[in-house]
């Protein structure tokens, strides 16, 4: 009996019980291969043609490769330009939709009107349009030949600024909606009782609930903002170029190939810096 029980613990692969332990080789090599195909397709269409667009910035006309393409971008007067138009117009869009995107979420999650429902389902709908479809509707009011042309609004950053938060402040809506239909109403009622206004009620209770979702919200517009290129080329706004709209001019219209994507690595590298940067406070404030 005793060498039954030595014969089957020296078998390998089975246990005490007699099943058969699993081998880990198996499950490796299959989770490789159903991995390779989505890393083989990342590779091919996004960091293949990022990789080139890095080595032709770093490969100047005249020849050879040198960091000159970058030198001669910062140096030139319409790259500082547009830097300072892009890092200042997309922050300010970014506050313009996360104020109006938060009142407009308060109204529709805890104000009581008919209709409510339907425009909350618009939301959805209004994510899936075009920028320069918007931009366009704003030309009818706002263009020269708009209603309130006359005041030649939309072509200045202004306008652009306008657009923007137009456009984007449903992205901020949306995961407001999300967050307002999981708060517990018991809260709201409790505060009510204890006589707390509409005002505290919305700084003590829902603002804390709803940061998470502002973050997330904001972070997503501002990198939008950083990168949109229809809504500023459709209001037609000659003195309001962007980081986005100075590589179509370079590359367009001057094809000056080098440079145009020089300036697209320096928007890159800011559009993920952002991005990392609100990854570590999201972690910090979540800790």
């Amino acid at each position: 009996m005793a060498e039954a029980v030595g014969k089957a613990r020296a078998v390998p692969g089975r246990t005490r019980g007699g099943s058969r332990t699993a081998d880990p080789a198996p499950r490796a090599l299959a989770a490789l291969l159903w991995a390779l195909p989505p890393v083989a397709a990342l590779g091919l269409f996004f960091l293949y043609p990022l990789a080139l667009v890095v080595r032709q910035s770093l490969q100047p006309d005249t020849g050879g490769t040198s960091f000159q393409p970058y030198a001669d971008a910062f140096a030139s007067e319409g790259f500082r330009h547009a830097l300072w138009t892009t890092v200042w117009l997309a922050p300010a869009s970014t506050a313009g939709c996360l104020v109006l995107g938060f009142l407009l979420a308060l109204v529709i999650a805890f104000v009581p009107f008919p209709g409510a429902k339907a425009v909350a389902r618009f939301i959805d709908v209004y994510l899936s349009f075009p920028s320069f479809l918007i931009t366009l509707a704003l030309l009818f009011v706002y263009g020269t030949t708009g209603i309130a042309g006359s005041f030649q609004f939309l072509t200045t950053p202004w306008g652009v600024l306008l657009a923007e938060v137009t456009y984007f402040t449903p992205f901020v809506m949306r995961p407001l909606l999300a967050a307002f239909g999981q708060l517990d109403t018991a809260q709201l009622e409790a505060a009510g009782s204890l006589g707390a206004r509409a005002p505290r009620i919305v700084r003590q209770v829902i603002l804390p609930e709803a940061l998470p979702a502002l973050a997330a919200g904001g972070s997503l517009v501002l990198v939008l903002c950083l990168n949109e290129f229809g809504i500023v080329l459709f209001t037609g706004a000659k003195g309001v170029t962007t980081l986005p709209m100075l590589v179509y001019g370079k590359a367009i219209l001057e094809s000056d190939y080098p440079g145009a994507c020089a300036v697209a690595v320096v928007n890159v590298l800011i559009s993920v810096g952002l991005y990392g940067l609100y990854r570590v406070v999201s972690r910090r404030a979540g800790a």
